[in-house]
This record gives C-alpha cells, sequence and structure tokens, in this order.
C-alpha cells in the first residue's frame, strides 16, 4: 500500500506516493507535463508504479514542483531535474539500492536529461519520450537505457522517430511498441503494465 509522503528539493517541499517493497531496489517514477494536467495521479504512471510493485521494488512517484500540492512553480526542466535528484536520494536514504528511473512523457524527457550518473546508479526506462512535442537535444549516451515503450498510434512519441533517435541513446536498448496504443495507453494499460513488467 502507498503511503503519503513529503520530502525537500533544495528549498521546495515535494509531495509523492511511496510503496516499500522488499527487493532492496527501488525506482523514481516521473509524471507527464505539468502544465498539461500531469501529476502523479496519471493512469499511465500507475501502471507502471504497478509493474515495478510486481517485482518488489520500493516505487516512489511524486508531483514535480508547482503540481498538486508540492510547492514552487514550473521551471520548464532545471528545477524538475532538481526534483528528480531529489527523489533519488530520498529513496536512497530510505534503504533503497540501486534506484531506477521510469519516465511517462514529460517525464521520459527530465530523466533522459538527466543522463545515467551514479546519483540513481540503476537502470532507466523511457515510456513514450515525446520527440513530437520536445526538442531532444543535448541528450548524452545513455548506458543505463534498458528499454524504451511507445504506441504504434502515439502522435506526440511517434515510433519511427522514436527509432532513429535510440542508437544514439544505447543502441543496445530494447524498443516496444504497444499495438492499437495512443500517447495515453487508452484501453492498453495492461499491455503496458505487461511489456515493463517483462523488462525488469
Amino acid at each position: 500500500m502507498e503511503e503519503l509522503v513529503q520530502f525537500n528539493s533544495g528549498d521546495i517541499q515535494l509531495e509523492g506516493l511511496l510503496y516499500q517493497g522488499i527487493s532492496g531496489k527501488g525506482v523514481v517514477i516521473t509524471h507527464p507535463h505539468p502544465l498539461y494536467g500531469g501529476d502523479m495521479y496519471n493512469p499511465v504512471v500507475e501502471y507502471m508504479a504497478r509493474a515495478y510493485k510486481s517485482k518488489d521494488y520500493t516505487t516512489l512517484r511524486f508531483n514535480f514542483r508547482g503540481v498538486g500540492n508540492s510547492r514552487g512553480s514550473y521551471d520548464d526542466g532545471p528545477g524538475e531535474k532538481q526534483d528528480v535528484l531529489s527523489a533519488v536520494s530520498y529513496l536512497k536514504e530510505y534503504g533503497s539500492d540501486p534506484v531506477d528511473l521510469a519516465g511517462y512523457s514529460f517525464g521520459a524527457w527530465i530523466i533522459a536529461l538527466l543522463g545515467c550518473s551514479d546519483i540513481s546508479n540503476g537502470n532507466m526506462l523511457m515510456v513514450s519520450p515525446p520527440v513530437a512535442f520536445i526538442k531532444f537535444k543535448n541528450i548524452n549516451p545513455l548506458p543505463c537505457l534498458k528499454l524504451v515503450v511507445t504506441g504504434d498510434r502515439d502522435e506526440i512519441a511517434p515510433a519511427g522517430l522514436i527509432q532513429t533517435m535510440i542508437p544514439s541513446w544505447n543502441p543496445e536498448s530494447q524498443f516496444e511498441k504497444i499495438e492499437f496504443a495512443d500517447h495515453f495507453y487508452s484501453g492498453a494499460l495492461a499491455k503496458l503494465e505487461t511489456a515493463i513488467s517483462r523488462a525488469i
């Protein structure tokens, strides 16, 4: 069962939902765009958390600054990167190691900007990175990237465009395209959960 928690990102207090797994591993899960209604209660984020819980991970999904009861305001990247780093630190202090990063849409962009630092020292998973909506420039190679998932009807994260970018991110990473799925995985959330569970 998840519990509502608070932690600090610099001098800003954020809220999150924490689930305690038994494997010792943890994952920070990031939500879609704050300016378009994205938050930690997003159904895709919830199903991502379900996949990790099924593998006994400790999960932390949280609201970026300015979302819900998280303080501060939208920062178009830099502040949100700090929020993720703070979430990772919080999980590590909680006893999780390693800590994976898993992001959906805008959340995938944020973790891609962070890259594979020794701060998280785990794997990375991106769900529908919004490459047709946000420019994924200045992304360093992502050796920790394990899986990229999108839907074959996703116009914000089109499979063809993502496939041209994966070689520069990590040619060894898995790529999965879910049939009949749009950006919101309407009617395809269970398929998404299964794809993530297989990868982790």
